[in-house]
């Protein structure tokens, strides 16, 4: 099947192509991000292949509709970006995938948790300049706090578990209830009583209308003062202004974020050497206790593998005709994760 790769980077080409060798897709990889602009690259592809940051809206897909598309598959979890009801207007087909290495995320959440506790960026900074000084490089120990997860679901209860073998107490909120995470240790609360003991709050939960900017400025002041928080599920779960207040007033004591509401225009290229017009960002980066990562919590050779191989065995089911076991409901909630 004749198949338009948005937003491919040289990874992507890769480890599609290495999917698709049994397959015999037709592949036309392009950098550009799927937008109303570059949308009739698609120009007679059945299908077309995105990431999260790809411009999936009613009007992208009624140019790609009059292409002839039929197809849309998204190489995550997460489907945000996409107008799944506008889509089914048109016939056009949605795919996912709906699993891949949980625990690439689960480890990154933890290791960007290390990080900005233990102020590891600036150590490894300083030692590059010989400088081996250890002031301003104190951090707590994990052992005995207690850590917040919102989003129970297979991440979220990965990073529980890890972090229940840091000896931490860990309370998670989400609508559903998980055996599995209260099998890891966990003990659900209210999002208010998680937010008002947590020393560490994780995000793991999906993008919805309920959940955009789930952390705000009134939610922040109901946090307990000094508290890290760690994002690794979707930008706009986190309004970064009133994070960026919370920060300088020291109600928050440390942020840790691999994805970020207006990644869509930096994250996945280089512009080390171009004027970033973005201030919040500017900002955010300025801070001794932020880290900011991206989009990169997925990014092992097991998940892509994963998602490479899901991707083109849904373009082959769509092809043949048979059940698409990954496909999006019309007007089903985005899931969380890459």
């Amino acid at each position: 099947m004749k198949t338009a790769v948005f937003s491919a980077r040289r990874y992507d080409r890769t480890m599609l192509e290495r999917a698709n060798a049994g397959a015999g897709h037709q592949l036309l990889f392009f950098d550009d991000r799927l937008t109303a602009e570059t949308a009739s690259l698609a120009a007679g592809c059945e299908a077309i292949c995105v990431f999260v940051n790809d411009t999936v809206d009613a009007r992208v897909l009624d140019i790609l509709a009059a292409q002839g598309t039929r197809l849309v598959a998204t190489r995550s979890t997460g489907y945000n970006q996409i107008d799944t009801a506008a889509a089914e207007r048109h016939g056009i087909a949605v795919v996912r995938v709906t699993e891949y290495s949980p625990y690439s995320v689960a480890e990154f959440a933890v290791g960007l948790l290390l990080a900005v506790n233990r102020k590891i960026a600036r150590a490894s900074a300083r030692t590059r300049d010989g400088n081996f000084d250890l002031e301003g490089l104190m951090g707590v120990d994990l052992h005995g706090k207690t850590v917040g997860v919102i989003g129970t679901g297979k991440i979220g209860v990965i990073f529980a578990r890890i972090m229940a073998g840091f000896g931490c107490q860990v309370v998670g909120s989400d609508p559903y209830v998980n055996p599995a995470f209260e099998a890891a240790g966990g003990r659900y609360v209210s999002v208010d009583e998680l937010l008002s003991c947590s020393d560490v709050v994780s995000l793991h939960c999906p993008l919805t209308r309920e959940t955009t900017h789930l952390v705000n400025a009134q939610t922040l002041a109901r946090a307990k003062r000094g508290c890290i928080l760690v994002n690794t599920s979707r930008g706009g779960l986190v309004d970064t202004e009133a994070a960026i207040g919370a920060l300088k007033s020291g109600q928050l004591g440390g942020l840790a974020i691999d994805v970020y509401e207006q990644e869509a225009n930096l994250f996945f290229q280089d512009l080390s050497s171009t004027i970033i017009a973005d201030d919040i960002i500017q900002r955010l980066v300025s801070f001794p206790n932020v880290i900011v990562t991206g989009h990169q919590a997925f990014f092992t050779e097991e998940a892509i593998g994963q998602i490479m191989q899901t991707t083109i065995d849904s373009i082959t089911a769509f092809e043949r005709g048979e059940k698409l076991v990954n496909r999006v409901p019309a007007t089903g909630n985005p899931a969380a994760g890459t």
